[in-house]
């Protein structure tokens, strides 16, 4: 038995597939062709192939957030000047000073006034490195837009102006990378005051960075009248850290409600805040304790929590009984 479909037209209809859609950039790219002279046709896509690889490689939009996100984390970090010895040139008999005894030595008003300019450089580089960022990816935005033009002519034209675009953000990106790590510190005056016949040691400044202090949002929990709060730091210093935890109630209802609040200094990642109020909200805040060579630091993690409720008030729920009996006590029997 034969079955005969008729009015469906299936030789007509074309069928959506990968290989339509292969036909339809050879069809484009036939079309951009037939405008150029096939030497300035090579040329074209030689210079289209070169920007594409500069896109995904150098400039690529996975390089880029990353960046970002090293970004957001420096602008978290705490910023300290660090005092290191020089490296002494050769037949240079003054022994090495440690950094604990240069501070011995060190004037202390000319010390903060260089803790200022660590300040001050510290926020340049920040805002000077967020610029840098905000170039590169206005100038990525502008060569892609320039790679997905249909018309190869005006590609070729502004080639020139393409070449210096790319040298351009090369640099940007390398005075980026360079900038990322805190440099050192420009001394315009002599910290060491005069020491009579102590001769002066040979010391330079720099900017070091700490990772943030940061809440462990799953291991902190609050209970009905405490908390249980831990944090971290993303790379573990070598020596224990002392670090100062703040609490606060929100919304405090009574004169006595607003004395919930408090500082306190820990030596460990981790404190029980006890004697706190049920049903209520707090705000913790946490941070490193505060160090003589701190210059800068922006920012500090808060967490806010809310203790469960209490147990309702009013006379406790009696014992239920056997069907038939009176409810008693032991006593009572």
């Amino acid at each position: 038995m034969n079955f005969q479909v008729t009015g469906l037209g299936l030789d007509k209809m074309k069928l959506d597939s990968p290989q339509s859609f292969l036909d339809q950039e050879e069809a484009e790219e036939a079309e951009d062709r037939q405008l150029l002279e096939p030497e300035a046709w090579r040329t074209y896509v030689e210079r289209r192939n070169a920007l594409r690889e500069f896109l995904t490689s150098d400039l690529s939009p996975q390089l880029l957030k990353r960046h970002h996100a090293r970004m957001e984390l420096l602008r978290k970090c705490s910023y300290y000047i660090e005092i290191l010895p020089k490296p002494l040139a050769l037949g240079d008999q003054n022994p090495l000073v440690l950094p604990s005894t240069v501070f011995q030595l060190i004037d202390p008003w000319k010390f903060q006034r260089m803790k200022k300019v660590g300040t001050a450089q510290t926020q340049i580089q920040l805002l000077l490195l967020g610029d840098l960022l905000e170039q590169l990816d206005h100038g990525r935005a502008a060569l892609d837009s320039l790679l997905e033009s249909p018309d190869p002519r005006p590609f070729l034209a502004g080639w020139g102006l393409v070449e210096r675009r790319l040298a351009d953000l090369s640099a940007v990106m390398d005075s980026f990378l360079a900038m990322m790590v805190p440099g050192r510190l420009h001394i315009k005056h002599r910290l060491v005051s005069d020491v009579g016949a102590t001769k002066i040691p040979h010391i330079r400044l720099m900017l070091s960075t700490k990772m943030p202090v940061m809440f462990d949002r799953k291991e902190s929990v609050a209970y009905q009248d405490w908390v249980s709060l831990r944090w971290f730091v993303t790379i573990q210093p070598a020596v224990p850290e002392q670090f100062e935890l703040r609490f606060k109630l929100l919304d405090p209802r009574t004169q006595q409600e607003c004395l919930q609040c408090g500082i306190i200094p820990v030596a460990a990642c981790t404190f029980d805040v006890r004697n706190l109020l049920p049903n209520r909200s707090y705000r913790f805040t946490v941070k490193r304790a505060e160090s003589y060579t701190l210059v800068y630091e922006p920012w500090r993690d808060s967490l806010t929590l809310q203790t469960r409720p209490g147990r309702p008030e009013g006379p406790a729920p009696s014992r239920l009984g056997k069907p038939g009996l009176p409810l008693t006590t032991p006593s009572e029997r």
